[in-house]
């Protein structure tokens, strides 16, 4: 691997599908494509894997409107280099939600994971910025809005892979017992509108069996067993109501 490949590697890459700067995020879960593999000799391989244990994370517990990956990696990467930027979107349940209550149907997200090239600048940015404005221009639309950073102490861009993909396995599994559940309540229904429909043909038939005998043909599924009410206990207020209710336990 080329020099210029590692830079490229370490940068904030796209994982959107609009293609457009704003919506610049590092998805931590790679995709698999069709680039060719290149194989690294073991000194690349030590002084990658060094450059790993030097970065830092941070994570970002609440992230404001129209705040967007690119402008994240803009305001926090004049504090350091930052090697990757990864934002969580909201629930696609939520943002429905608020679509058809508000109108507003941008994209959202909340919460993410800032990588940077080292873990001294990651400490430095979360320990001086965090509950902090994050702009002091008022006609910004991020004005009264605060950081709220922490520093994850230990951990890697792995673990953020791996709870990503495990969340999305999760969810996966959800659709399909959802899918199934849904195939299952649309068949028994089928059936029950198979059942009604040769019950219907079967009273048919004895209908017409008992016009032709000259006699009276009741549906079965009409019949109903009739129900009596208990009469109200209204005679003699509320005294006769208790010594009835009493005279019942005796």
């Amino acid at each position: 691997m080329t020099t210029s490949e590692e830079e490229n590697e370490e940068t904030v890459q796209s994982g959107s599908d609009e293609g457009s700067v704003d919506s610049q995020n590092d998805d931590p879960v790679e995709k698999p494509s069709n680039k060719k593999v290149h194989k690294l000799s073991l000194r690349k391989t030590e002084d990658f894997n060094a450059k790993l244990k030097k970065r830092g994370i941070v994570y970002l517990a609440r992230i404001p409107p129209r705040m967007t990956p690119t402008k994240v990696k803009t305001l926090l990467g004049d504090f350091g280099e930052i090697t990757r930027v990864y934002l969580a979107e909201e629930d696609a349940a939520v943002r429905k939600r608020r679509r058809k209550l508000s109108g507003n149907g941008s994209k959202r997200y909340v919460e993410g994971w800032i990588e940077f090239a080292s873990k001294k600048v990651a400490k430095h940015v979360a320990a001086s910025l965090n509950s902090t404005p994050i702009t002091n221009y008022k006609r910004s639309a991020h004005y009264g809005d605060l950081w709220v950073l922490k520093y994850l102490s230990k951990f890697e861009w792995s673990h953020l892979t791996e709870k990503v993909a495990y969340e999305r396995r999760v969810k996966e599994q959800k659709l399909r017992l959802e899918t199934m559940q849904a195939r299952k309540e649309t068949a028994a229904y089928k059936q029950l509108v198979e059942t009604g429909k040769k019950i219907d043909k079967i009273e048919e038939r004895k209908r017409r069996r008992a016009e032709k005998e000259g006699k009276t043909f009741e549906s079965e599924t009409k019949k109903f067993k009739p129900t009596h009410q208990i009469k109200p206990i209204v005679e003699g207020g509320a005294k006769a109501g208790k010594s009835a209710i009493l005279r019942s336990l005796v």
